[in-house]
């Protein structure tokens, strides 16, 4: 009866770890997806930034031009009146106002040359986002539609092992099955690990040989104290085959009795 449940329990085992892997590979699925979208929202932010930047040069550039207007026709007014002066400190004082609006002009010229030389430089930005945007809008759609059919590949899969696992699970106790499947989950995919030579294959550990003997009885569903996984005993046929023990060796020796052996050494 307990072989029969440790035979269902190993078929359970493997169904529920390619079921549970899966799953996890279902849930990782849209991670790749949302890598892609965070990308592109960066990319749309920057660009709207950079756009809202260019807007400002441009602004900067017209009020500039404006400027530069204003200067240049101060000094044309300045200059007119040179025409109708009639002192020297007239003449100086006129001057020195022309100068003033002769270097406002220049510095102006100086300021619109390099917020348009900027002004380039985020246009040329602008053009290379645009395209860097449009591929990944692009990668993006196509790793939709990779994702839906993988997702529903893997649901199918998922769907064929559930029903192997409903017909392997009647007649097993719920509590059991409530704490095997807790173990496959936690220990990557092991629930039930053969004892050899005293060791849970699980997690290595020796155990009480008293323990070993209660699995080895198996009246019971046994639980490893270490790793908690379902133990059960495997016989090692290889080994019963060919080895025997001290007691053994000891038992055929007294087959032969020295005293009774006739050396011949004529």
């Amino acid at each position: 009866m307990m072989q029969e449940v440790f035979d269902k329990l190993r078929n359970l085992q493997d169904i529920l770890s390619s079921k549970y892997e899966i799953e996890r590979e279902i849930y990782e699925i849209p991670k790749a997806l949302n890598t892609k979208n965070e990308l592109l929202i960066r990319l749309k932010k920057d660009y709207i930034e950079k756009n809202d930047l260019l807007t400002e040069t441009q602004n900067k550039i017209k009020h500039l031009k404006f400027l530069l207007s204003e200067a240049e026709r101060e000094r044309e007014e300045y200059e007119k009146q040179m025409d109708i002066i009639t002192t020297q400190r007239e003449y100086e004082a006129l001057d020195k106002q022309i100068k003033a609006a002769t270097e406002k002009g220049q510095q102006y010229r100086k300021d619109i040359l390099r917020e348009e030389k900027e002004q380039d430089v985020i246009k040329l930005s602008l053009v290379q986002e645009e395209k860097m945007i449009s591929q990944q809008e692009q990668e993006l759609t196509e790793e939709q539609a990779n994702i839906k059919a993988e997702s529903l590949e893997k649901e199918k899969l998922l769907e064929e092992l559930k029903i192997q696992e409903s017909k392997i699970i009647p007649g097993l106790d719920e509590d059991i099955l409530f704490k095997f499947e807790r173990i496959i989950r936690s220990k990557s995919g092991l629930g039930i690990v053969p004892v050899k030579d005293y060791v849970c294959t699980g997690c290595h550990m020796v155990l009480p040989a008293q323990f070993q003997n209660d699995v080895h009885a198996g009246d019971e569903i046994h639980f490893c104290p270490y790793c908690s996984r379902i133990l059960y005993y495997e016989e090692d046929l290889l080994q019963d085959e060919y080895s025997f023990s001290d007691a053994d060796s000891g038992g055929l020796a007294d087959l032969v009795n020295a005293d009774t052996i006739d050396f011949d050494i004529s």
